[in-house]
């Protein structure tokens, strides 16, 4: 499949910009959360990853819910899996091809992004 594994520590994130861009961001939203209550940080990392992946990245125009889901939730509940006693419903295609489109899309607003960063 082409993947090319990058190991990072701690201490030396330096495995590519990308990474590099979401710890900046994710830290900032940390430390803006955590001024207000200090001793219950670890109580807002799940509100941090919520905020993080419904916010639309500025390549691909879509935040990380809606290319993985196909959809963006409007809270934490919507995300909650639907019970595995029920059926598929008929449109259960329809909706995979769709979001087979959408990751086209996003393949192709990525590879035009890097083209534009390398002229």
């Amino acid at each position: 499949m082409g993947i090319k594994l990058k190991y990072n520590t701690t201490c030396h994130p330096q495995t590519d910009g990308q990474t590099e861009v979401t710890n900046r961001t994710l830290v900032t939203l940390l430390r803006g959360l955590i001024k207000l209550q200090s001793k219950a940080w670890d109580l807002l990392l799940l509100h941090v990853e919520f905020a993080y992946n419904k916010a639309p990245s500025k390549v691909i125009g879509l935040s990380p819910f809606k290319v993985v889901y196909g959809l963006d939730p409007l809270a934490q509940l919507d995300l909650v899996p639907r019970p595995l006693d029920k059926t598929p419903s008929a449109d259960a295609e329809q909706r995979v091809t769709k979001i087979k489109r959408l990751h086209e899309q996003v393949q192709a607003r990525i590879e035009k992004s890097k083209i534009s960063y390398q002229v």
